[in-house]
Formats: C-alpha cells, sequence, structure tokens
C-alpha cells in the first residue's frame, strides 16, 4: 500500500503536459537550441533518453525550412512501415502531405536483389524518381543515408529535409556523419548510436504539432 501512496495522481488528459513539465524541470538550466525545444523535448518524451539533449545535431534554419516545405505539401519518406505509421496523418493531411514507405513494394525488392543492394537503399532511388520534393525521415536503415549521400552528390535529388536518426551498431555512426557533411542539405541528424523508427515518426510529428 505503501507503494500506491507513492503513484502521482494524474487525469488521464493531463499525463502528456505532467510529462512534458517534468522533462523541463530535469532539464535544468541546459540551453537548447532556440526554435529546437519542442523538438528535442518530443524525442525526450518518446525515448526517456535525455541523451537526445546531447546529441541531436540540427543545421542552421532546419526547422523553419522543414516547416515551409510540409506547407507547401511536400511528402515524407520513411524507411519503415513503424515510422509511417507513427506519423500523425490527419495534421499531415491538413496541409495537404502525405508520407510513404517503398519497402515492401514489389519493384523495390527487385531491385534491391537485383543491384545487390537493401531494399531501403532502393526505396531512396524510387523515391528519387518520384521527380518531386521530399523529405526523408530515416530511423533504421543506414544504406538508407548513404544512398542519399550518394543521390545528393550525383546532383539527382535536392532534398527538402533529412531525418537522419538510425539506430545500431554497423555504419550508423559513418552513415549520419556522410549527412552531417552536406552542408547545403538541411538536416536533423541524431549523432552517434541512439534513434529509431520512433524517433524519426517523433520528430515529424513535433514539427507538425508546432506549426
Amino acid at each position: 500500500m505503501k507503494m500506491l501512496t507513492e503513484i502521482e495522481k494524474v487525469l488521464p488528459s493531463e499525463i502528456e503536459k505532467r510529462s512534458f513539465e517534468i522533462i523541463t524541470e530535469e532539464l535544468g538550466d541546459k540551453k537548447l537550441v532556440p526554435g529546437t525545444e519542442l523538438i528535442v523535448k518530443r524525442c525526450i518524451h518518446t525515448s526517456a533518453d535525455f541523451d537526445y539533449a546531447e546529441n541531436l545535431v540540427f543545421s542552421e534554419g532546419a526547422v523553419e525550412h522543414a516547416m515551409d516545405a510540409i506547407r507547401r505539401g511536400t511528402p515524407i519518406v520513411t524507411d519503415t512501415q513503424m515510422g509511417k505509421a507513427g506519423i500523425n496523418k490527419r495534421k499531415l493531411a491538413e496541409f495537404g502531405s502525405e508520407v510513404y514507405c517503398f519497402m515492401s513494394d514489389e519493384d523495390v525488392a527487385a531491385a534491391a536483389k537485383a543491384n545487390g543492394t537493401t531494399r531501403a537503399a532502393a526505396s531512396m532511388d524510387k523515391a528519387a524518381a518520384l521527380g518531386r520534393d521530399v523529405i526523408f525521415a530515416v530511423g533504421n536503415a543506414p544504406t538508407a543515408l548513404v544512398r542519399l549521400y550518394e543521390l545528393i552528390k550525383e546532383g539527382k535529388i535536392r532534398p527538402e529535409l533529412i531525418i537522419a536518426v538510425p539506430v545500431g551498431f554497423v555504419n550508423v555512426v559513418q552513415s549520419k556523419e556522410l549527412i552531417l557533411s552536406l552542408k547545403e542539405t538541411p538536416s536533423i541528424v541524431a549523432r552517434g548510436r541512439k534513434g529509431g523508427s520512433n524517433i524519426a515518426a517523433c520528430i515529424c510529428n513535433a514539427l507538425l504539432y508546432q506549426m
């Protein structure tokens, strides 16, 4: 019973608000880059990991540029169905935008097999072939980031934003550093090994919720 007395009484409708209050309290005097605060706090809220206050890197003007792109109906391309599922599509639709994931497409699977690449890399080629402005939200596959880097260097695509937050060990750190080296490409990068499809989705949602 003593343990029950330690439970904080919070109305269901107030749980998220209280969570953000706790995050703000625990961040204390930590200074976040102006304009990025809500994104950083939502990543912490999603993961309960305060390292995101240190490892999220924003290119100059990335947040404003991304929101302007969404207002113009720019679609989002993810590298996982989980990432796609986590993005608030109703809110995205308010701006005439939508989210795609090509990972399960038969032509992507065939291209990956024929070229000896991953489906994630092949799905970036399919996104490039759309001939549209695109926001990329990559939370799982470093190979997607490597292919995006190659496509940008080849002049085949100019992303409106790359959210580079794959999680893991093999080429994760290196692929993120490739994106950070693209000084002309707006980006939000979770430096190091941490990230995930849930983080990619929550960054997209954080952009939407502050618009």
